[in-house]
């Protein structure tokens, strides 16, 4: 933890005795944050699995017209 971290935790440790609604408040955003954190995590990896398939895709595509330029040697190439 750094320092700066740390002094905040003593500044709202010593506030919270006194407050607590702080307490309340810190809590609700930790687990926003940790709500959003999550989601974010969610939508990376489905991103992430789009793109694989695309990339998949893309290849399986470009192997076809390899394939059918080679059958069909002297068909015009769009290239």
């Amino acid at each position: 933890m750094s320092s700066k971290q740390e002094e905040n935790t003593a500044t709202n440790n010593s506030g919270n005795a006194s407050n607590p609604s702080s307490d309340e408040l810190t809590a609700v955003v930790e687990e926003l944050l940790n709500s959003l954190s999550s989601k974010f995590t969610t939508v990376s990896s489905e991103i992430f699995a789009k793109m694989d398939e695309m990339s998949r895709r893309l290849d399986n595509l470009e192997a076809t017209l390899r394939a059918n330029e080679e059958k069909n040697p002297g068909s015009p190439s769009k290239t």
